[in-house]
């Protein structure tokens, strides 16, 4: 076989390749007869009923009982500032130990 061959057979498959893809992509590009591309938004169809989520404007209503009361927040409150100060007080314990190690 001579280069020549080699080459012509190559462009003829190149060539037909091509030509299977410009075929099969021109079928996707074709619109329904009697619209245009610029009505491709009014034939979409509407997608949210198919969903299991709910679309962005949908808001649930609010609770009628607050999640907590204002005695249960002030509460809430008093016992994290309890627990912080506690935390407070263990760390500058070991802070001090650290800085002065036991003499054995």
């Amino acid at each position: 076989m001579s280069i020549a061959y080699v080459n012509q057979r190559l462009t003829a498959r190149a060539f037909a390749a091509l030509l299977l893809l410009s075929l099969s992509l021109g079928g996707c590009a074709n619109s329904p007869s009697g619209s245009s591309l610029m009505d491709a938004r009014a034939e979409v169809t509407d997608h949210s009923k198919k969903s299991g989520y709910l679309p962005v404007e949908d808001v649930p209503p609010r609770p009628d009982k607050p999640a907590m009361t204002a005695d249960e927040q002030s509460k809430l409150r008093k016992e994290l500032i309890a627990a912080r100060e506690n935390q407070a007080k263990v760390k500058a314990k070991e802070d001090a130990a650290v800085a002065n190690p036991a003499k054995p």
